[in-house]
């Protein structure tokens, strides 16, 4: 196991780009409040942590993490870092890109891969000729309200194409329904001129998170996977309207849980992970994504969404004590608590040049 020192953390400073028209939502903060609990957890077990402020307050955010602007990342880099954690949204041309010929690591994904997979169709396209099971989804643009043919039963999910979290998410009974949503969906502009449209699932969701290939280490010892390999599935409940609520407003302490044993060796499950870690190896991933699964009405999985950044919030500071996430309750199936997560999260840092 490799064991890095001078970490900086980068968070969210502005809106990515909008793509083909479709703009991506922005979280308040842009996740300087994840990367502060990642910097204070990481020092608590003795790792250096490189701040924009010599003496950071525990409270406040922004002392610990680095904007992901040129003038952010040099300002880390001037400061000492020698890693960098992206804890942000990425995309081709980010500012990042400009720093890979820097003797200088990274923790997160390939920026071109982040912006061709955030598009949930053109992602959900390749897994399917894959065979990797997709729910039945359709695109309708604004263009086509007047016009499209729906082939789809009811219930249905509309959801917008580069989404973030549950936000835009909608589940719709009846065509009524469909056509009012459309209608507040087109009119907001909030996320583009198209939607994502797909059979709404009724069975069990559950949620998993899936790690790169390298070496991890274990309650056992250190050991080395070869491919994509997957933490044990969290079950989801407690939903609203048939749709798991933001974890802004409802902690997924209060709705999530790993699974049973019995369940987690159940040859449904066992699949399910033989798709996730062919998907992550599909996608040629670097740092964790989640991939999430809901039953149909014959208690067959299919994937609904694929989060190339999932949350990365714990409980490292006094006033966050709820503040956990579905990747750090999957970890703890492994024995591991969130600083444990984090620095084999961590172990995992790539070269920007190659």
């Amino acid at each position: 196991m490799r064991h890095p020192q001078n970490i900086a953390i980068l968070y969210q400073a502005h809106p990515p780009p909008i793509k083909e028209g479709l703009p991506k939502p922005v979280k308040i903060g842009g996740y300087s409040d994840s990367g502060a609990d990642i910097a204070c957890e990481l020092i608590k077990h003795g790792i250096n942590v490189i701040t924009p402020v010599d003496q950071p307050q525990t409270d406040h955010d922004y002392d610990w993490v680095f904007p992901d602007t040129n003038t952010g990342i040099s300002q880390a880099i001037e400061r000492g870092a020698k890693i960098l954690w992206l804890n942000t949204v990425l995309y081709q041309g980010h500012a990042i890109e400009n720093f890979f010929e820097f003797h200088i690591h990274l923790v997160g994904q390939w920026p071109g891969s982040v912006d061709i997979y955030d598009n949930k169709w053109t992602t959900n396209q390749l897994l399917k000729n894959k065979g990797i099971p997709i729910p039945e989804a359709l695109l309708i643009s604004k263009q086509q309200m007047k016009t499209y043919s729906l082939e789809l039963d009811f219930p249905l999910v509309i959801k917008p194409i580069r989404g973030r979290g549950s936000q835009g998410v909608f589940k719709v009974e009846t065509q009524e329904q469909l056509d009012l949503k459309l209608d507040a969906f087109f009119l907001s502009e909030a996320f583009g001129p198209s939607v994502y449209i797909e059979h709404f699932l009724s069975g069990q969701e559950i949620t998993v998170t899936v790690l790169p290939p390298g070496n991890y280490q274990m309650e056992d010892g250190v050991k080395y996977y070869d491919g994509s390999w997957c933490l044990p599935a969290v079950k989801r409940f407690n939903h609203h309207e048939g749709i798991a609520p933001y974890n802004g407003i409802v902690a997924v302490t209060q709705n999530s849980a790993v699974l049973g044993n019995e369940e987690l060796n159940s040859p449904q499950i066992k699949k399910v992970y033989q798709f996730c870690e062919k998907a992550a190896n599909l996608l040629n991933i670097q740092a964790p994504i989640r991939m999430d699964w809901r039953t149909d009405q014959n208690g067959k999985y299919f994937l609904f969404d694929l989060n190339m950044k999932p949350n990365m919030t714990g409980p490292s500071r006094p006033h966050r004590k709820d503040q956990d996430s579905l990747c750090s309750i999957a970890a703890r199936g492994v024995g591991w608590d969130y600083g444990d997560l984090l620095k084999n999260i961590l172990a995992q840092y790539w070269d920007g040049r190659h």
